[in-house]
């Protein structure tokens, strides 16, 4: 990489140079000193580094500290930090170096810049609080939020500095992340000119249509504001008020915001223009009162509208901001009019950080001050609180959630502590179920691993895996350990329908019958509370059969232990006896309840299946039904082999669908079919449109061979394209 030109050299030295002077009268002799330890280490590492545009990389740091300094008033750690920010990701300097170097509070700083500028902000237009969040959490001093946001302002004001292809997320970071953080902090001059520069890449025609508008009408508003402030003037001198009066026509974004929310032209925008009275030489003690007097004096002169009235004299802003807003009628035009004192408009001017310089504090402890109330306005947007007992920066505010970030972009919030497995149930149970480990930040980690902010995770998942219970040791969040207790508890079920088929099996194999009195024995030699308990031991081999034999021999010699016949209590034991063969739907299904699915349907004739719920009740299911495939990949113990009863007098619910061409009398051909076939009409709904004809019908049926009769039947009708069974 080719060295900067003698002339960039001395170009760069003098923009330095102006910074330097800038600052020096303000700043102690130890922050001159790492301000230009600073300066010539990047000298040294960015020496030939460039913008996109060509020009040197030094000469856009320098204009970033400057920003920091003279627009929003940060002092020497920022305008350090903007030297530095990114310096370990551009050249061979690490943050054991900046530490070593500069100290732990410039380390931070470089440290959660990187973080911040690690996160991918694709979904940053729905997501713009969580991301807000996100980088709170990420950071440990405010400062890399300011320096973002001079970033993103420098990039703005620089397009040609910056890659074509991310120009528009920085926008996009800019309009939906900067502008409403830029809006809390009171930096108002700011906030207009990203919103100029958002709207001018974003809708760059209709920018220029106002904007011209704007300038050929610029005679004209200089008339009527000279006349409109004539008068004003008149009586501020009648009263020895002194005064400085600005006025501009509003900006172009807020101009074309009235336009679409009042849908009218440009000529019809009733408050084209602000006017700022600012009150000189007042005494903060006579502010309100001073304030009042402009306001009584131009309101006696003009029509105030009085809902466009706005005290933030009485009530701040919470970024510190005061001042009088009122909207008054001249002619046909409505100018609002802002009036403050000069103390009031610093801090309007120039953000939540002027505020301190009127606390009769030194600038060191002001601005420490200030930043501590930064985040408290980021974090606490609708209160604010200017004394802090504790003026260090950042650790006080450690949060208990951590933002970790999807493959697509997406904010995931989980409680601190949180696993790589927590994020996978957090996703969704299945991936949670299937997860072997993920990868982070690029890296492999196994499910244990503790997430932090701001990482990035794509989870792996294998068919094979399933959950296990020292997974519950894993987890931290009670959705995880629901998702997780749900499956064992499911699988304990599977096993103990399992140990109940061996246990029963077993006890006609040994001749022994089976009563509550055995079952009850059991359980206290086992030390067992449930049936259920002992069905899981058997099926998990935690029993040892041989010697449960010889227990029940022994009790078996006991009269009153013995029975006439078996008795089977549950109907998993009779599903597991007999059910090796389908069992046939009949009018009791072999003694069992049983049911027809809403979910399909079925009806006699149709391929079925039967689940079992845990209640002991038959569902029976088409094979083609929507959650077939589920119920046997989740449940597929329970699913059993069923065939219809070719003497069952039974009927159930069929819905089919008529689509045809809307002609008079086709619906009254199509009743007039299914009722000739005596079949019942439950329900029929039908919709026209643009000429076509779509109907459904609920029918009561006994049989596929008449449903498919029926279908044939109405699909021969003049005018019906097609005909079908839906679900």
């Amino acid at each position: 990489m080719p060295s900067y030109s003698e002339q960039e050299i001395k170009t760069i030295t003098e923009s330095f140079g102006f910074l330097f002077r800038s600052v020096k009268d303000s700043m102690t002799a130890e922050q001159l000193f790492y301000i230009e330890k600073a300066y010539r280490l990047t000298m040294e590492k960015y020496d030939g580094k460039r913008m996109v545009s060509g020009k040197p990389y030094m000469l856009h740091l320098i204009e970033m500290a400057q920003i920091a300094t003279s627009e929003i008033g940060l002092r020497s750690k920022t305008i350090v930090g903007a030297f530095l920010h990114g310096i370990t990701n551009k050249s061979d300097i690490t943050l054991d170096m900046i530490r070593e170097q500069f100290g732990d509070n410039i380390a931070v700083i470089v440290d959660g810049f990187n973080k911040v500028s690690n996160v991918q902000t694709e979904h940053v237009s729905y997501q713009s609080e969580q991301f807000r969040k996100l980088f709170l959490s990420l950071v440990e001093d405010i400062r890399v939020v300011l320096l973002k946001i001079i970033h993103r302002l420098y990039d703005l004001r620089h397009q040609e500095d910056v890659e074509v292809e991310k120009y528009p997320s920085y926008v996009n970071e800019v309009k939906y992340l900067y502008i409403p953080i830029v809006h809390r902090l009171g930096l108002y001059k700011h906030k207009q000119e990203m919103e100029e520069r958002v709207m001018k890449f974003e809708n760059p025609v209709e920018y220029q249509v106002i904007s011209d508008k704007i300038k050929v009408s610029a005679v004209e508003q200089e008339l009527l504001m000279e006349d409109f402030l004539k008068p004003i003037r008149a009586g501020l001198n009648e009263y020895n008020i002194e005064t400085i009066i600005k006025w501009r026509t509003k900006s172009v974004p807020s101009i074309y915001a009235k336009m679409k929310s009042q849908n009218v032209p440009f000529e019809q925008v009733y408050d084209l223009f602000a006017v700022r009275i600012i009150i000189k030489n007042c005494k903060i003690d006579e502010e309100k009162n001073d304030c009042w007097r402009v306001y009584s004096l131009v309101t006696n002169i003009y029509q105030p509208n009085p809902k466009r009235l706005s005290d933030w004299i009485t009530t701040p802003k919470p970024s510190g901001y005061e001042s009088l807003h009122t909207t008054v009628q001249t002619g046909k035009n409505w100018i609002e009019v802002q009036i403050r004192t000069e103390r009031m408009d610093e801090i309007a001017e120039k953000g939540s950080a002027a505020h301190w310089q009127y606390k009769g504090k030194s600038k060191e402890q002001t601005t420490d001050e200030w930043l501590n109330q930064v985040r408290d306005i980021l974090e606490n947007p609708d209160q604010i609180v200017f004394d802090y007992p504790d003026e260090r920066l950042s650790k006080n505010y450690k949060s208990n959630k951590i933002f970790v970030i999807t493959p697509g972009g997406d904010l995931k919030q989980l409680p601190l502590g949180s696993t790589v497995l927590d994020f996978a149930f957090d996703v969704h149970t299945q991936v949670g179920s299937q997860c072997a480990g993920a990868m982070v930040n690029g890296k492999l980690q196994p499910i244990r691993y503790v997430l932090s902010n701001g990482d990035r995770v794509e989870i792996i998942t294998n068919k094979k895996q399933i959950p296990k219970a020292d997974w519950l040791n894993v987890v931290n969040t009670e959705k995880a350990k629901t998702r997780i207790k749900r499956y064992l508890k499911d699988l304990e079920m599977k096993e103990a329908e399992l140990g109940n088929a061996v246990f029963h099996r077993k006890l006609k194999n040994w001749k022994i019958n089976y009563s509550d009195k055995l079952l009850n024995a059991l359980l206290k030699e086992y030390c067992l509370n449930s049936a259920m308990e002992l069905y899981h031991r058997i099926a998990t081999n935690q029993i040892d059969l041989p010697q449960m034999k010889t227990f029940l021999m022994t009790l078996n010699e006991d009269k009153d232990l013995k029975t006439e016949k078996i008795v089977d209590e549950q109907y998993r034991d009779k599903q597991i006896e007999h059910y090796e063969d389908a069992v046939v739907i009949g009018d009791d299904l072999e003694g069992l309840a049983f049911k027809m699915a809403k979910c399909c349907n079925p009806i006699p004739g149709d391929d079925v299946f039967g689940f079992i719920s845990i209640a002991g009740l038959i569902t029976i299911h088409r094979s083609d039904c929507p959650n077939a495939s589920a119920l046997k990949r989740q449940y597929g113990y329970r699913v059993i082999n069923v065939q219809w009863n070719n003497e069952l007098s039974f009927s159930s619910r069929a819905t089919i669908k008529v689509v045809g061409v809307d002609d008079f009398g086709l619906l009254g051909l199509i009743t007039n079919v299914v009722k000739d076939m005596g079949i019942a009409i439950i329900n029929a709904s039908f919709e026209t449109n643009n000429g076509k004809f779509e109907g459904r019908l609920v029918l009561q049926i006994s049989n596929t061979t008449l449903l498919e009769q029926v279908i044939q039947k109405i699909k021969a009708l003049d005018d019906v394209n097609s005909v079908c069974r839906i679900n």
